[in-house]
């Protein structure tokens, strides 16, 4: 190859396993210089990373030979070695946007990341707390896992969403490629939840990415999708629901508005029997218990009974610890509500999310 570049042997060690890239991606490159002159300074090398990420190709066209860049990442050395032929420019522990940086030159910038990591950068919460950096890339691309980098070669390979920089797999996608590894139910739910309730994902291009895609890993996010068709709003709420039928209740109403017959608003209920005007309300201990969070529990509680409605609490650990003793209360309480009658109130039901 012509050109004024220095030439070095490819070490065979893990180290210095890294795929080759084309000079013109890199653009203008430094004329030889003598490495004394180039270690006086890091900013030099800081200016030509990202973000602090660098790869030992790179390095090396900037006069840094192969067997200085290992020296330095070595025990007690100034760098570190992140991925195979990739180095941060510190000793300090990556960041989680150089860990995303090296991964994509892990790549040769040619994936995107997907799974929590991107759900992370969409602005979600209720992901799974990992330092791995899922990546999508084309089928006919041979790259390979390696550390915190899971590479995964797809078919489907989506138009990305940039932000900050930063490829990552449209939210659908992202979504599901994050779900297909996990076996946790309240993961797998909360997740899903935050995504359909934060407005980052539909239900319908949900279940659209899952008809189109993989099923492999995708029976439990399916099953999950499926009981999110009421308006639930929480995990609890979705063991609440199951809970509820296992009763043999008549099917339940979810964050309903009720109003009394004046118009004043009374309450939103977690679960409501519309039959018989009974509210089931699922009441975490720490939440409800604390201030003015507790003050407005009581003042709920006060109306639901102004207002002649039989009302249920339960506490979210209870929906599992003890589920007969639930199904016991939900059924009593049932017996109780169609015993007297109706008050008149009404209720606005929540909006439906499209199957």
């Amino acid at each position: 190859m012509k050109g004024p570049f220095r030439t070095y042997p490819v070490l065979n060690g893990p180290f210095m396993t890294y795929p080759w890239r084309i000079l013109s991606e890199v653009g203008s490159t430094i004329p030889d210089m003598t490495i004394s002159k180039l270690l006086q300074t890091q900013s030099l090398l800081l200016e030509h990373s990202s973000h602090g990420v660098i790869t030992a190709w790179r390095l090396e066209q900037l006069g840094v030979p192969q067997r200085t860049t290992y020296r330095r990442c070595q025990p007690g050395g100034p760098w570190t070695h992140l991925l195979p032929g990739i180095v941060l420019l510190s000793r300090t522990p990556p960041t989680t946007r150089q860990r995303i940086e090296a991964a994509l030159l892990h790549c040769d910038h040619r994936g995107m990341v997907t799974g929590f990591e991107a759900l992370r950068l969409y602005g979600l919460s209720a992901t799974l707390k990992t330092r791995a950096v899922h990546v999508l890339v084309p089928e006919e691309h041979r790259f390979t896992s390696a550390n915190f980098t899971i590479v995964e070669r797809t078919k489907h390979f989506p138009e990305p969403v940039v932000l900050d920089e930063v490829p990552l797999a449209p939210p659908n996608r992202a979504v599901l490629d994050g779900l297909r590894r996990i076996r946790d139910f309240d993961l797998v739910s909360a997740t899903l939840l935050e995504a359909l309730e934060s407005g980052l994902c539909t239900h319908h291009d949900l279940v659209a990415e899952l008809d189109s895609g993989s099923r492999r890993g995708t029976a439990l996010p399916r099953s999950v999708l499926r009981r999110l068709t009421e308006d639930v709003r929480s995990v609890p709420e979705l063991d609440a629901v199951a809970l509820w039928r296992r009763a043999g209740l008549s099917e339940p109403m979810c964050n309903v508005k009720i109003f009394a017959p004046d118009g004043r608003f009374i309450a939103m209920s977690d679960l409501w029997d519309d039959e018989v005007a009974m509210a089931w309300e699922i009441d975490s201990w720490e939440f409800h218990q604390k201030g003015a969070l507790f003050a407005k529990t009581v003042e709920r509680n006060s109306r639901y009974a102004a207002n002649g409605i039989v009302v249920v609490q339960t506490l979210p650990s209870q929906l599992r610890s003890d589920p007969e003793a639930v199904i016991r209360d939900l059924r009593a309480a049932r017996r109780w509500a169609s015993s007297r009658p109706r008050p008149q109130v009404t209720v606005v039901p929540a909006r439906k999310r499209s199957a």
